[in-house]
C-alpha cells in the first residue's frame, strides 16, 4: 500500500514522502484496512521496528486534521523525551507538540495549545486527578507499551488510566501499541479494539544459541573464531568486523560494567585512529558531566568503543551512550533489561549473556519469554543491517536445548492485570471518587467493572478489596459515606498530591507523634511511606544504623520494638534511606554517597526527586492538619531539589550551576546573581571554567565587559574574553 493512496491530506502525504516513506509495511496497511484512519480502535501487537509509530502517526494526524487534539501515553520520561522529538518534526505542518512528565500536582493548563501531548502513564493520571479541562477535548489516545498492563509497578495505573480516559472520552479513538503477548486478541476485546497481530519485520531476525563455537540457528551454524576465552567478547568481535554494532543484556549493573571492561580492552584493538578521536570526546564529556568513580570508569570504557547503560547512571551518561550508540560511534553497550523497554537503540546482533535474573524471594530465576523476545526484537536496524541476530549463551548441551526449547521456539505469555491488591487499589478508588467517575459503592463497582481486570476476571471477586480500601479511607477522614461517597479536603488533597493515601496518613500521624521536628524527622517521615522505594540492608549497615538509631532516638516520630524483628529490620530500611538524602543535602559528594550506600548517581537523584515530591506533600498536609514542621518541610524541599545547604539557595536556582559550582562560587566570595553579574567573567573562569562562565552570566543578562575595580575599561568580544579566561583557568589549575 502506497503512502499517496491514504485518505490524509497532500502536506501529510508529501511530508512523509519527503522522509524518504512511500510505501507501508504490511502490518501498517492491515491496520489501514482494520479502520485506522476511519476512527476505529486499533491494538497492533507486532515486533520492534516494524512500524508502530507511524500507525499512530498517521492516526493523530488525521484526528489533528479534522480539529482533534491527541494524547500520547509511554511508560518511561525518556521515551517520552524521544517521541516528543520526534512529533516536533511536524511543525512545519503547522502541528504543535507538548511534552508533560513531572510535578504531579500541576494541571498543565499551558499545555492545552498543542495538538499532539506526550506524557507518561503517571502524569496523564495526574492530569486526570487535577481536572485537567483539555484533558475533555481529547480525540485520539495512543498508548504505548500497553503490554505493561502486567507490570505489577506500572500495570495498575495504565490500566486505571485507561479506563478513565475510555469514560471521559468515548468517542475517542484508541490507539494501542503492543510487543506480541499470547493474549493479545483479550486486550483488544477489552479496548474495543481491531486487532493488528503479525510476526513481520522489515529486517529479518535470527534466533539462535551459541554453544560449541558456533551460533546454532534452527536450520543452520555460525561458526565464530575464538580469539579471547570471552563467547560474549568473541561474538563482539565477529559483529564488529562484519560492520555491525551490539547491545549486550547483562542480568545486573555489576555485570554490566564488567563486560564493559572486558569489551572494551578488546574493541580497542580493531579501533582507527579517527574513531579513537571521536570516542575520547564523548569520555571527555562524560568526565564533565559527572563527579563519581563511575564517571571515570564509564568514560574509560567509552575510549575503546563500549559502554554500560542502567539506571545507576545520571540521566546525562545515559543519553551520552545512547547518542554516541546511535552515531556508532560507540559499538557496543552492555546493559540492564531496561534498555530493551521502549528506547530506540537497534543493533546487528543482541546478545543476551544471562537470562536468568535474582528474585529476591526464590534467587536466580529465569526470565519471562516475553522479556526475552523484547530484548531479541533490538537486532536489526531497519535500512542499515541486512539482517538482526539475536543470541543466548549455553554452557552444556541440555542447557542449550534448554534454552532452544524454552525462549527461541516459545511463543510469548499471555498478560495479566495486577489491579487485584489492595495497595494497587487503594490510590485508585481515592481518585475515582474524589473525580467524580463514582459516588456510591455501585457505582465504584461499575467503575471497576472497566477494567482490564474486570475483562479478564469477575468484577465481584474484587468486591472485598475495594471495600478493605473504603474502609482505610473512611477511617482516616479522606472520604465520607453517608449514602454516597464524598471526598473531605483532606482526601482532594492527598490524590490531587499523587501520593498513596496510605503515604499520607502516615505522614500525618507522624507529625502528630513527633517529640521534635529537625532535618532526619522530616526525612525519615518520607523514607518510611510506600512512595518512597528503600535501601537494602547489607551485613555491615545493622550495627551503624542500630547505633544511630539509639543516639538520636528524639528525633524519629515512632520507633518500632526490637522484639518485632522484621518491624524493626524495615526500620532501619527507613533510616539508611534517610541518611543517603540527609548526606546529599549537606553537600556530600556523590562520589563518597554512592560508595558509602552503594548506589549509583541515579540512584541519588531518583531518591531526590521522590523524596522532594514527597517533602512538598509533608509541607501541604502538615499546613492542612495544624501540624508543627511545614516551615521546615518547604526549606527542605528546595534543599533536596539541588541537594545543597540553605546559603546556595540563590546560586543553586541558576542553570548551568549545580551544587558543585555553588559552592565554590559561594565559599570564593558570590553570595548571589547580584554579585555574580557585577564580576568579572575572567573571574568567574577560574572558578567553573571560561564555557560555564559565559552561560552562566548571559542567563544573568550580563553584557561582556572588562571591569576594573567597577570602571569599564575596553569592550571585548566573547571570543577574547574566553581566551584570557582559559588562559587563567589553566594556569590556576
Amino acid at each position: 500500500m502506497k503512502i499517496k493512496s491514504l485518505d490524509l491530506s497532500e502536506n501529510i502525504i508529501q511530508f512523509y514522502l519527503d522522509s524518504g516513506i512511500e510505501k507501508l509495511y504490511p502490518p501498517q496497511a492491515e491496520a489501514i484496512e482494520k479502520g485506522l484512519l476511519d476512527n476505529k480502535n486499533i491494538l497492533a501487537a507486532i515486533p520492534t521496528a516494524s512500524g508502530k509509530t507511524l500507525l499512530a502517526e498517521l492516526a493523530m494526524l488525521k484526528s489533528i486534521a479534522n480539529g482533534g487534539k491527541t494524547l500520547y501515553i509511554v511508560p518511561l520520561r525518556a521515551l517520552a523525551s524521544e517521541k516528543y522529538d520526534r512529533f516536533k518534526e511536524f511543525a512545519p505542518l503547522g502541528i504543535k507538540a507538548g511534552i508533560s512528565t513531572g510535578d504531579f500536582e500541576s494541571r498543565d493548563e499551558w499545555l492545552g495549545v498543542n495538538d499532539i501531548i506526550v506524557a507518561t502513564s503517571e502524569k496523564t493520571d495526574s492530569l486526570l486527578r487535577n481536572e485537567t479541562s483539555w484533558m475533555q477535548d481529547i480525540t485520539t489516545i495512543v498508548v504505548d507499551e500497553v503490554h505493561l498492563l502486567d507490570s505489577a509497578n506500572r500495570g495498575p495505573t495504565l490500566e486505571v488510566t485507561i479506563a478513565k480516559l475510555m469514560k471521559l472520552n468515548p468517542g475517542a479513538q484508541i490507539i494501542a501499541l503492543s510487543a506480541t503477548v499470547g493474549n493479545a486478541q483479550e486486550v483488544a476485546d477489552w479496548l474495543g479494539a481491531n486487532l493488528v497481530l503479525s510476526e513481520w519485520r522489515p529486517t529479518d531476525l535470527h534466533e539462535g544459541v551459541f554453544y560449541g563455537d558456533a551460533i546454532n540457528f534452527s536450520d543452520s551454524q555460525k561458526p565464530i573464531r575464538q580469539t579471547t576465552g570471552d563467547a560474549a567478547v568473541n561474538l563482539v568481535l565477529d559483529t564488529l568486523n562484519d560492520g555491525g554494532q551490539c547491545l549486550v543484556f547483562e542480568s545486573s549493573r555489576r555485570n554490566c560494567t564488567g563486560f564493559a571492561k572486558t569489551a572494551s580492552r578488546n574493541v580497542a584493538k580493531v579501533l582507527s585512529e579517527n574513531e579513537k578521536v571521536a570516542l575520547d570526546e564523548i569520555a571527555n564529556e562524560i568526565l564533565d558531566s559527572g563527579e563519581t568513580e563511575t564517571a571515570q570508569v564509564l568514560a574509560k570504557c567509552v575510549k575503546g568503543g563500549a559502554a554500560f547503560h542502567h539506571a545507576g547512571l545520571n540521566s546525562d551518561h545515559r543519553k551520552l551512550v545512547e547518542d554516541g550508540f546511535r552515531q556508532n560511534k560507540i559499538k557496543i553497550i552492555s546493559s540492564t533489561p531496561t534498555l530493551a523497554a521502549g528506547l530506540n537503540l537497534p543493533a546487528r546482533r543482541v546478545i543476551i549473556r544471562n537470562y536468568k535474573r535474582y528474585d529476591p524471594n526464590f534467587g536466580m530465576q529465569p526470565i519471562p519469554v516475553l522479556e526475552y523476545k523484547q530484548m531479541a526484537g533490538r537486532a536489526g536496524r531497519p535500512h542499515l543491517d541486512p539482517y538482526g541476530e539475536s543470541v543466548l549463551l549455553a554452557r552444556s548441551y541440555d542447557e542449550f536445548t534448554d534454552v532452544l526449547e524454552h525462549y527461541v521456539d516459545a511463543d510469548a505469555e499471555d498478560i495479566w492485570s495486577k489491579l487485584g491488591t489492595e495497595n494497587a487499589l487503594r490510590t485508585h478508588v481515592l481518585s475515582t471518587i474524589v473525580n467524580g467517575f463514582a459516588s456510591t459503592r455501585e457505582g465504584l463497582m461499575g467503575f471497576i467493572g472497566l477494567t482490564f481486570f474486570a475483562h479478564q476476571q469477575e468484577t465481584w471477586s474484587l468486591k472485598g478489596i475495594v471495600d478493605e480500601c473504603l474502609e482505610f479511607l473512611i477511617g482516616h477522614d479522606m472520604i465520607i459515606d453517608d449514602n454516597a461517597l464524598v471526598p473531605t479536603k483532606l482526601g482532594k488533597v492527598i490524590s490531587m498530591m499523587y501520593i498513596d493515601p496510605l503515604s499520607g496518613s502516615t505522614i500525618i500521624d507522624g507529625l502528630k507523634k513527633a517529640n521534635i521536628v529537625t532535618d532526619l524527622t522530616l526525612l525519615h517521615l518520607v523514607c518510611s511511606t510506600p512512595d518512597m522505594r528503600q535501601l537494602y540492608m547489607r551485613s555491615a549497615d545493622y550495627e551503624i544504623i542500630d547505633d544511630f538509631v539509639m543516639t538520636h532516638s528524639d528525633e524519629f516520630a515512632h520507633i518500632p520494638s526490637k522484639s518485632k524483628s522484621m518491624d524493626y529490620e524495615w526500620f532501619m530500611g527507613e533510616v539508611k534511606t534517610a541518611l543517603l538524602m540527609l548526606d546529599w543535602i549537606n553537600e556530600v559528594s556523590s562520589d563518597k554517597i554512592t560508595k558509602k550506600f552503594g548506589v549509583g548517581e541515579g540512584d541519588i537523584h531518583a531518591f531526590s526527586n521522590t523524596a522532594e515530591w514527597l517533602m512538598h506533600a509533608t509541607a501541604q498536609l502538615a499546613n492542612l492538619t495544624g501540624a508543627s514542621g511545614a516551615d521546615k518541610a518547604y526549606e527542605l524541599e528546595k534543599r533536596i531539589k539541588y541537594g545543597a545547604s540553605p546559603e546556595l539557595g540563590e546560586l543553586v536556582g541558576i542553570r548551568n550551576v549545580g551544587r558543585v559550582r555553588a559552592r565554590k562560587l559561594y565559599d570564593a566570595g558570590f553570595k548571589s546573581k547580584t554579585e555574580l553579574k557585577q564580576a568579572d567573567i575572567t573571574v568567574i573562569s577560574e572558578i567553573v571554567g571560561p564555557k560555564t562562565a559565559e552561560k552562566i552570566l548571559t542567563q544573568l543578562g550580563v553584557t561582556f565587559e572588562e571591569r576594573t575595580s567597577g570602571t569599564v575599561v575596553e569592550s571585548k568580544t566573547m571570543d577574547s574574553l574566553l581566551d584570557d579566561g582559559q588562559k587563567t583557568f589553566n594556569d590556576f589549575n
